[in-house]
């Protein structure tokens, strides 16, 4: 089964918007801490997620954005998930408690403390270089563990801090 979805890490001031996953009871993301996007409904296109989703889970309108990478997820459980990735920089608006956790602005560098699931520390990291629009491929094992990975179709080590 295949699932297409957004994400997206909002940064002002040197911090990221995080989402503490800590609401819903069969959450895979339960207790990891992420950007904020979600599942893409019908006929939309990546952008149109993106803004729905930000501004359900956070009250903000995005006011700048850029589509980063493309992000393929194979859980091990039979499903693959597209997340396309993006990163914004302007909004506007106030914002509002999120249903799915708590919003914490946290300092970019200490983003890697919190706990992420190891793919996304791939990604944060190709975000932070600034690299250009990139296709991500992570393989999980049908739990937490991270057993493949590559970077625009090349295989990279997935069990160190650099790709």
């Amino acid at each position: 089964m295949a699932k297409l979805s957004t994400l997206c890490y909002i940064e002002q001031n040197g911090r990221y918007l995080m989402l503490h996953r800590t609401v819903k009871k069969n959450d895979v993301n339960k207790d990891k801490w992420i950007g904020v996007g979600g599942h893409f409904e019908e006929d939309e296109s990546p952008e149109e997620c993106l803004l729905r989703e930000v501004k359900e889970e956070t009250g903000y309108t995005l006011t700048s954005y850029q589509y980063r990478g493309l992000v393929t997820f194979i859980s091990g459980n039979g499903v693959t998930e597209y997340m396309s990735l993006f990163t914004a920089d302007g909004f506007k608006g106030e914002a509002v408690p999120c249903d799915e956790g708590d919003l914490e602005w946290v300092e970019i560098d200490k983003v890697y403390d919190l706990n992420l699931w190891e793919g996304d520390r791939i990604f944060l990291r190709l975000l932070e270089e600034r690299r250009e629009f990139f296709s991500l491929k992570l393989v999980y094992d049908g739990c937490d563990t991270l057993v493949y990975a590559a970077l625009d179709g090349k295989p990279i080590p997935h069990n160190t801090s650099k790709y």
